[in-house]
């Protein structure tokens, strides 16, 4: 039962991680950004990139240099959100929201294949496995990697409820998400605070995809695709534009699948996950932790 418990935990983490930009953006200017699970597999090949120029920094130990490289991938995917929002978001922000829902569709192809052109088809080695010795807690198998990446995916999370919740910047993105209009007579710059919130959210979503490809290995330019619909996923279970409820989002959704998984065996994981996700469209629409809002006309 631990075991079970302890995987669905560690799943669960990069799925909050990747959920927490979904629902940063959506609170703010409700757009569900479908390009946002291929930032997290652009995380893992800029670290790719990364990497190589820091071989001669391996005997330093390969979670310094993981940690260093998580850092700098982390701002190279901020960067990138923001530029993904300056070309392709801003300019349809008073259109239809199907205009920009299209637009994300689009982008997340452009990412993908602009990936695939470059690294080519067929995955890839990453150049840092991540391994250890099991130890046995409660009956189950524990990795001291497994125990840091969890505790790195912590510290993000807190991090980020620090700065949304208790500085001057997290401030103005709730003020923008409760009414945008009304934050920019008192004085908000919109378009830099949903900037930064676009880099906050694409920088979560390239430290997820740089320690998924550390702990797994491999890495491929389709990667993205069914971690993004998790992430989705994860955000509505726990209630989308809610921080709190991406987080117990991916939780639960780690532990659903992690024992959806036992139950029924891994071929029926995804089916079992995103069958959650209907029952709780057609039961919950509002998430776990979300809210029912009116819109103002």
């Amino acid at each position: 039962m631990f075991q079970l418990i302890w995987n669905g935990l560690f799943v669960g983490s990069f799925y909050a991680l990747v959920a927490l930009g979904y629902s940063m953006v959506y609170g703010i200017i409700k757009l569900l950004n479908f390009a946002h699970g291929d930032l997290y597999m652009l995380g893992s090949f800029l670290a790719f990139v990364v990497l190589g120029g820091f071989t001669g920094l391996f005997g330093l130990g390969s979670i310094p240099v993981l940690l260093l490289v998580l850092l700098i991938t982390m701002l190279l995917t901020g960067g990138i959100g923001v530029a993904i929002e300056r070309i392709a978001y801003r300019p349809l922000r008073t259109s239809p929201r199907l205009a920009a829902l299209i637009t994300a569709v689009g982008v997340s192809f452009t990412l993908e294949y602009a990936v695939r052109q470059i690294f080519g088809a067929s995955p890839l080695v990453f150049p840092i496995r991540l391994q250890g010795e099991p130890l046995e807690i409660l009956g189950a198998r524990v990795t001291m990697p497994q125990i840091v990446l969890m505790l790195v995916a912590a510290i993000l999370m807190f991090a980020l409820q620090r700065y949304v919740m208790h500085s001057r910047e997290g401030r103005a993105m709730r003020a923008i998400a409760l009414d945008q209009k009304a934050a920019l007579l008192m004085g908000v710059n919109v378009n830099r605070v949903i900037s930064r919130t676009f880099f906050i959210g694409s920088a979560l979503a390239g430290a997820a995809g740089v320690m998924a490809a550390a702990y797994y290995g491999t890495i491929d330019f389709l990667m993205g695709f069914v971690i993004g619909l998790k992430a989705f996923t994860a955000a509505v279970i726990g209630g989308i534009g809610n921080l709190y409820g991406a987080m117990l989002g991916g939780i639960v959704l780690g532990l659903l699948e992690s024992f959806g998984t036992s139950w029924f065996g891994g071929q029926w994981r995804d089916v079992f996950a995103f069958g959650f996700l209907i029952l709780f469209l057609v039961f919950r629409p509002t998430g776990l932790l979300g809210e029912r809002v009116v819109e103002r006309v």
